[in-house]
């Protein structure tokens, strides 16, 4: 096999060591040389020094948890870095160790064996772990709610029904109350604005009769406690995030101009995928690194499986997520697109086209940057096939019992 490095390092990174190894070939004898170095600071600046003087003029190190960032940050510039990607880079079953490991790394990489993972700028790097942070804490106040609507039901207080927010003004003004002791239900509706679902005024009453404990309240005042101080955070995350976002405000604009794309997904597609997409050659390149495209699995000129694989936890979910409120705009691409492919392949695959065809529209607004959003309209299959429309209207005519002579209009 050919040999594309002469001099490259493997590099197995671990919590507290790196395990590193140099794999140096002059004709067909080749050589390893192993060393282990502590993750410290000083730990780092010496596999930089032992690197450099052995001419190593490439390195690979695996996506290991956050263990890889610091090794990056020091080593980047000194020698030309690879991540790759931990399922991609598996040795061959048998004597595991972590000195195997990092000689197994060195060989791929020596043979071009290796496709590094995308490793974006350092200052999108920060913008990703503010959205990130953003997003687990959103998770975390839905948590902290989802409890406040548990300790209600265990208090036997039936508000679920009569209020749209449980976090509303009615909603809160009960919530407040019953922290500071008020049970009666008649004193209970007062604290409310008075807007409630249209239900009779004895069903409400009926509705707030509960058997509230001391407990209760203590958990009550707990939880509302809680989601104050996370509401607090998340209003100080925004504005640091708007500031991070100046250079990009016009690319956020754009982005949001697509149906479905709001502006924490458009923040989130930027900092997960950065306002530079040239690592990207195409746009299915795009598709395939979010997960989002089909999985090809074929043997003996069969397919067994299109399953999209998991993706990351926090592009994929947004973009499904971004794609069912596309499918709600009416009069839209993404519309029609989706009901003519859920009669034939179900909701999920039909929902994960939807998403797909959202991140080829934002690949090629980041591409361009002079470019704007245009809709191709509900009609654009029609208009695309007109023969295979009207022979799918007439099918459904016949179907009925009537028989159907095309005219073209003049």
């Amino acid at each position: 096999m050919e040999v594309m490095h002469q001099c490259c390092a493997g590099l197995d990174v671990h919590q507290a060591e790196i395990v590193a190894c140099v794999r140096q070939a002059t004709g067909a004898k080749r050589t390893y040389t192993l060393e282990r170095f502590p993750t410290t600071t000083q730990g780092l600046v010496a596999l930089m020094a032992w690197l450099q003087a052995r001419g190593v003029t490439h390195a690979v190190l695996e996506a290991t948890g956050v263990y890889w960032k610091p090794v990056w940050q020091v080593l980047e510039g000194t020698v030309d870095l690879l991540l790759a990607h931990p399922a991609t880079v598996k040795a061959i079953p048998g004597r595991k160790s972590d000195q195997n490991d990092a000689m197994w790394l060195a060989d791929l990489l020596a043979h071009g064996l290796i496709r590094g993972s995308y490793v974006p700028p350092v200052a999108i790097q920060e913008l990703r772990d503010l959205t990130r942070t953003r997003q687990q804490l959103v998770r975390e106040r839905s948590q902290h709610v989802l409890r406040l609507q548990k300790t209600l039901d265990d208090a036997n207080i039936k508000i679920a029904g009569i209020v749209t927010h449980l976090l509303g003004a009615s909603g809160r003004g009960i919530l407040q109350a019953l922290i500071a002791g008020e049970t009666a239900p008649e004193r209970l509706l007062l604290s409310t604005t008075g807007r409630l679902r249209k239900v009779s005024p004895e069903e409400l009453l009926t509705r707030l009769e509960g058997r509230v404990t001391t407990h209760h309240r203590f958990l009550l005042r707990l939880h509302l406690t809680q989601v104050d101080a996370l509401d607090a955070t998340l209003a100080t995350l925004d504005q640091e995030l708007e500031q991070r976002l100046t250079p990009f405000r016009a690319t956020l604009t754009r982005l949001t101009a697509i149906p479905g794309v709001e502006t924490v997904l458009a923040r989130t597609l930027l900092a997960e995928i950065g306002p530079d997409v040239t690592a990207f050659p195409t746009a299915a390149h795009l598709r395939a690194w979010a997960c989002v495209a089909p999985r090809l699995d074929q043997s003996a000129g069969h397919r067994r499986s299109t399953r999209q694989r998991l993706g990351s936890r926090w592009l994929k979910p947004m973009l499904i997520q971004a794609a069912w409120a596309a499918v709600r705009c009416p009069r839209s691409y993404f519309r029609a697109q989706y009901y003519r492919l859920r009669a034939r392949r179900g909701p999920k695959k039909a929902i994960g086209a939807v998403a797909a065809s959202l991140l080829t529209t934002i690949y090629h607004l980041l591409q361009s940057p002079e470019r704007a959003f245009h809709d191709l309209g509900p009609d654009y299959f029609t208009q695309l096939d007109p023969t295979r429309a009207v022979r799918r209207l007439t099918s459904r005519l016949e179907a009925l019992g009537y028989t159907v002579q095309i005219t073209p209009a003049a």
